[in-house]
């Protein structure tokens, strides 16, 4: 999943370690039972298949609840949401069995046909959705796509089928092991029938079967507040009234919004906070390992870029600790591979000398592919979230290490900077940050780096297309065991380093402060908080 946030420290793709926060008086909201939570405006509406990144994700998962979800310390699968169980005999053809008893916001049943009709709906090309990637393996998917302007084939696919309320089939184009694991993301969340009578609404006021339901439209650029849903299915109710979600363009405002009381909950915090923030608000300061990379990606669809000589030098021209110590006081770790630390298949060194900065080595390959260096390089990130100072040294070390200045392009939004990246809109190196959406190296590597991931079906943003890639990452799914998948995933993430469609740069480390009027705020493996476990004091 893209994300927005500033990161820190150790991550992960799973798992971390744990957290706390506070209690109190006070009103930063300004509603009893109600607690305010900080957020960056959304790049789309809020329905789940167009929903990849981490603003927007926030805020379904309290309005959802998924298939599976997720042990908090060891990240396998639990069967505590929608569905009872996922079995398949040949890892090709699934059935998943849904509980009963769950319904949407509005009342109606959540059926099969109710994740049956969502998936189509988001695998179809016309929609543009941003997760249709992730239906890719689905049978029949292919015939749900067109070239711009042309109509798909079909608009239903065909290994896909709603048997009756509560038993989805699920027939994939080759075995895929790790099917069940992918089920507790977005994508897969369901939908109501009134999703389809107006789907513009349902985008600013979506009905979900989570914790919390809308009451009121999503306003952009403020937000809005979400209420308990006393009609709840599952095992994790609310336990605050409600959370109001405040729309930020600036991380310095929503500190400050915080130590003043106007603000309960902040996740993330400005550059000048991230070594202070522990001593400074004790109790009230929550941590944990993020599941994450920050990347420097490449628009392999410029020509300066086009070599990758020319993405091996920049990447040997970085000196990943200097600024991991200099810029983050140590609260980041440098990276050496796509994957994360606790991933099943990362190697701390993968990436290995390519990782290294080598000046001498850097200049050697600029040199060998003739890499203009009269002209200064942009270098691309959003703006408000804390980047402009990592980023700058990046540049300076560009500068002192390649003889090569440097233009920072940091003025846009996040929901700006990414529909740019979606339409080649990058003119040189830009921050890429993705979080995982379910504990697997794949989802590493496959959403970011496979041909079918390019927008609008996924966010392959450096527009990065090998066969051998794509290919290694199919041997994995297609693998007898998960011990042989993780064998072929690594040999894709090979492919990768030899490419550099982009640099590993940091893992971060989440980091919370909150008000004195909420407690057991925490941090999930996936780097949200947990909206219903938050309770007002």
């Amino acid at each position: 999943m893209r994300v927005k946030r500033v990161i820190a420290a150790v991550s992960a793709g799973f798992v971390a370690a744990g957290l706390l926060a506070a209690c109190g008086g006070g009103s930063a909201s300004g509603a009893e039972g109600v607690y305010s939570l900080h957020i960056m405006q959304p790049e789309n509406p809020l329905v789940p298949g167009n929903t990849t990144e981490s603003e927007g994700n926030q805020v379904l998962k309290s309005l959802f609840t998924p298939l599976v979800r997720y042990n908090d310390e060891t990240s396998e699968v639990e069967y505590t949401g929608v569905a009872k169980s996922v079995e398949s005999e040949d890892q090709m053809t699934w059935t998943i069995e849904l509980n009963e008893g769950w319904t949407f916001h509005d009342g109606t049943p959540v059926t099969a046909k109710s994740y049956v009709d969502a998936w189509n709906y988001t695998a179809l090309s016309t929609n543009a959705f941003g997760a249709s990637y992730f239906f890719e393996n689905v049978k029949g998917y292919d015939e749900l796509q067109a070239a711009d302007g042309a109509e798909p084939a079909a608009t239903a696919m065909s290994g896909l089928e709603a048997v009756n309320d509560t038993t989805i089939s699920v027939e994939l184009k080759e075995p895929f092991a790790i099917f069940p694991v992918t089920l507790g993301y977005t994508a897969f969340y369901p939908l109501p029938e009134a999703f389809f009578d107006d789907p513009d609404a349902f985008g600013r006021r979506p009905i979900g079967n989570g914790p919390f339901k809308a009451d009121e439209d999503f306003v952009d650029g403020q937000g809005f507040t979400v209420t308990k849903y006393e009609d709840y299915a599952g095992d994790n109710p609310a336990q605050a009234e409600g959370v109001q979600f405040k729309v930020y363009t600036e991380l310095t405002t929503a500190f400050t919004d915080v130590q003043a009381g106007g603000l309960d909950v902040l996740l993330d915090l400005p550059p000048d906070a991230w070594a202070t923030a522990r001593d400074q608000f004790g109790d009230r300061y929550v941590e944990r390992a993020r599941p994450d990379i920050t990347a420097l990606s490449f628009p392999t669809y410029d020509e300066r870029f086009a070599d990758p000589r020319v993405r091996e030098a920049f990447s040997m021209a970085i000196d990943r600790q200097a600024i991991t110590t200099a810029i983050f006081t140590d609260t980041r770790t440098p990276a050496a591979s796509f994957g994360s630390p606790v991933v099943e298949g990362y190697r701390e060194d993968a990436c290995g000398a390519k990782c290294e900065l080598n000046v001498e080595q850097a200049n050697k390959l600029l040199d060998e592919a003739g890499f203009d260096r009269s002209r200064p390089v942009d270098l691309w990130f959003n703006a408000g979230a804390g980047h402009d100072q990592w980023m700058t040294a990046i540049g300076n070390q560009f500068r002192s290490n390649l003889g090569v200045e440097y233009a920072l392009r940091g003025d846009l939004q996040f929901a700006q900077y990414l529909p740019l990246q979606d339409d080649k809109g990058m003119t040189g190196p830009f921050r890429m940050g993705w979080i995982m959406d379910y504990p697997s190296l794949y989802n590493f590597l496959a959403p970011v780096y496979s041909t079918a991931a390019t927008p609008p079906a996924g966010s392959n943003m450096s527009f990065y297309s090998n066969p051998e890639f794509d290919g290694a990452l199919s041997a994995g799914n297609n693998a007898d065991t998960l011990d042989e998948a993780t064998v072929e995933y690594q040999h894709a993430e090979d492919i990768l380093f030899r490419d550099m469609p982009a640099t590993p740069l940091f893992y971060g480390l989440n980091q919370a402060v909150t008000s004195d009027r909420v407690d057991n705020v925490k941090i999930d493996a996936f780097g949200d908080i947990v909206t219903e476990e938050v309770t007002v004091g």
